[in-house]
């Protein structure tokens, strides 16, 4: 099982929780490319209903808990350009997911730790420990390894590749955004507008795209309704819920789980198997994130850090 040391954050009931979220959130995230795989359809349209049918949930929620604090005018330019990202991240992934496997697809999504351990040191003051950059160096090889025969950049996955890395590359800018907004504001005020500026952001594209914008059969409308309650609303609420109260370089580099997790669903859901290749690499990233939470942490801050504990 995996623990986080107590050097890297205080052994407190609120962090044990923000890490389980971590994890479960992962778990919920890593089922996305196979609902997107089995959408009907197109990419981009996916992505805006995958944002917009969470929205009205998002609501509900939103209106049936305490009311949050209003956002100021320099909280909601952060929403709207966490949105955009998050758009972003959406789109380029959906299409990544269509031009290469889903362990490659969600491997080069998840190169994110990267961006936004770079941007935490930058933004935040998160210190980039020697045993942090090693538990990623270990995690990243076994994600590697878990791509197995799959592995093939270039050629015929060159396209879908480059969408990863783009996706992760806004995926951090999303990550960084929500980090600070939790300073804040509540999960739930932060993923309901963040949402509702994706969806936007996301109509337009996904009409110009020219693909099929209603799904033909009610189990194409269950393929979308499960993308945007289980994968958004609830993966990425707990994700949200829980950078209160764990630095983003670690967050980021602790939903390596997913691509794991991913691989584990195609296998089961898709026929795509894993050899014996995979499963070490599956078991490696596992020993990468357990390196890194072991990491001492000692983080100067340079403006608002999380202090939102209670949704």
């Amino acid at each position: 099982m995996l623990r986080i040391n107590p050097a890297l954050a205080p052994a407190s009931s609120a962090i044990r929780q923000a890490f389980l979220a971590l994890l479960v959130g992962g778990a919920c995230i890593a089922l996305s490319p196979i609902l997107v795989r089995l959408s009907e359809v197109g990419p981009t349209v996916t992505a805006f209903w995958r944002a917009g049918l969470a929205v009205p949930v998002l609501a509900l929620l939103a209106l049936s808990g305490r009311r949050p604090p209003a956002p100021r005018p320099a909280d909601r330019w952060r929403l709207a350009l966490a949105g955009v990202c998050f758009a972003g991240d959406l789109a380029f992934w959906h299409w990544s997911i269509r031009f290469t496997s889903v362990a490659n697809a969600t491997l080069f999504a998840n190169f994110n730790p990267i961006f936004v351990a770079v941007g935490a040191w930058a933004l935040f003051g998160e210190r980039v420990t020697a045993r942090f950059l090693a538990g990623m160096a270990i995690a990243f090889a076994g994600a590697v390894c878990l791509l197995g025969d799959s592995l093939s950049i270039g050629g015929d996955h060159a396209l879908g590749d480059g969408l990863g890395i783009a996706t992760a590359m806004c995926w951090a800018g999303y990550f960084l955004f929500v980090r600070s907004l939790r300073a804040r504001l509540g999960t739930t005020a932060i993923m309901l507008w963040t949402s509702a500026a994706t969806a936007l952001v996301l109509l337009p594209v996904a009409i110009a795209s020219g693909e099929g914008f209603w799904p033909a059969t009610i189990g194409g409308w269950a393929v979308l309704a499960a993308l945007a309650v289980l994968s958004h609303a609830i993966g990425q609420g707990l994700i949200a819920f829980a950078l209160a109260h764990l630095p983003a370089g670690f967050s980021a580099l602790a939903l390596l789980i997913e691509p794991v997790l991913a691989a584990l669903f195609a296998w089961v859901l898709l026929d795509e198997r894993l050899g014996a290749l995979q499963w070490v690499g599956g078991a490696v990233v596992l020993a990468g994130i357990a390196t890194a939470a072991g990491a001492r942490r000692r983080l100067p801050r340079r403006g608002a850090g999380p202090s939102v504990a209670a949704e």
